[in-house]
């Protein structure tokens, strides 16, 4: 059957979401195909669906979760409101299929493509399914999963893990050789991390204070000011940089020898792919304590260090960090267990089960 009409990725709110529906997305397009976004003016799907060259209809949606009943009841009336609008949308251009990262973007698209008979193929990057894909875990098509333990979540035949979908570049990265100067980035994600900031921060004097040759790149975000963070780097004397959004997160990886980060699906794959040893701290506050699942099964394949939100102060960063230098063999060990964890072509496989989804 040929397959007509554009594919969605329906992908908003964090990079998490939104960078591995674009390497599907691009895989997709590579092949000759339509694919269409939708998302939200305040997410970072705004920015960089556009900038890859993909249209993108706007929805307005909050989440559900963490939040007080009259958010709860505005955010319930925006999903009612967001699916009618994505059913006239589905009427409009017959979707072929639609890709789901899950997030509250997920919702109202997963809602009007069920209803519309659209087939749904979900991916599911975390150790644990979010809302979304539990509540329509038994009426998606196809369900992909960045863990083992997930499959389970699902119906039997119907969830196959492929891993999360990562751009290529991080697979080229290379293994880096040591110089004399320790390079680390610090990343809570596309929208930042106070703790990681102010470990960061702190830290800072105590590698001048003993003389440690590093090199520092913090990715901050936009919820600190980055020009006061920018302000304290310089005048602690450090090298290095501090950015609110890293564009070039390949490059970034390619050339540190240890990244302190979140653990959000999205960035354990990237590390897997690239090789690269880690100091993970999971987000405390993630639906069902999915970054703390993520952290615990990258640290049992000894690719990772776990370390608590409330435990990272800049005291623990800076040992963490110096002791992780003085360990040439412990840190190849990590980065080899880390790509153990990789798995390549996740999303050419996603784009194959979009595809013969959207044939039935």
């Amino acid at each position: 059957m040929a397959v007509e009409g554009p594919f969605v990725m329906a992908a908003g709110g964090t990079g998490g979401h939104v960078i591995p529906a674009l390497a599907v997305a691009r895989e997709l397009r590579d092949r000759g195909r339509e694919v269409i976004f939708w998302g939200t003016r305040g997410g970072v799907e705004a920015r960089l669906a556009p900038a890859g060259g993909f249209p993108i209809e706007w929805i307005e949606i909050g989440g559900l979760k963490n939040l007080g009943v009259a958010r709860q009841v505005q955010s319930l009336l925006q999903l009612g409101r967001a699916t009618l609008q994505l059913r006239r949308e589905i009427e409009k251009r017959r979707p072929a299929a639609v890709f789901s990262m899950g997030g509250y973007v997920a919702g109202p698209s997963v809602i009007a493509a069920i209803l519309a008979n659209i087939p749904v193929v979900a991916m599911e990057p975390n150790a644990v399914p979010g809302l979304t894909n539990r509540a329509v875990g038994r009426r998606i098509v196809r369900a992909l999963t960045g863990f083992e333990e997930t499959m389970r979540y699902f119906p039997a035949g119907r969830a196959e893990r492929t891993g999360v979908p990562v751009r290529p570049e991080f697979f080229a990265i290379e293994a880096k050789p040591r110089t004399g100067v320790f390079h680390v980035l610090v990343t809570g994600g596309s929208q930042g991390s106070r703790t990681l900031n102010r470990a960061a921060r702190d830290s800072w004097p105590l590698f001048r204070r003993e003389g440690f040759a590093i090199r520092m790149t913090l990715q901050c975000g936009r919820n600190d000011s980055a020009s006061d963070l920018r302000a304290q780097f310089e005048s602690a004397g450090m090298e290095g940089a501090v950015e609110e959004f890293v564009d070039d997160m390949p490059a970034a990886f390619a050339e540190v020898d240890m990244i302190v980060s979140r653990s959000g699906a999205g960035c354990c794959a990237e590390l897997a792919a690239a090789g690269k040893p880690a100091i993970l701290v999971p987000f405390p506050f993630a639906a069902g304590q999915h970054q703390l699942r993520n952290a615990a099964a990258i640290e049992r394949a000894g690719a990772a260090r776990m370390v608590r939100d409330s435990e990272m102060t800049g005291r623990k960063l800076f040992e963490m960090v110096t002791s992780f230098a003085a360990d040439d063999a412990g840190l190849r060990r990590m980065g080899d267990a880390a790509r153990s964890l990789a798995m390549p072509g996740a999303a050419r496989r996603a784009a194959d089960v979009l595809e013969e989804a959207a044939r039935r």
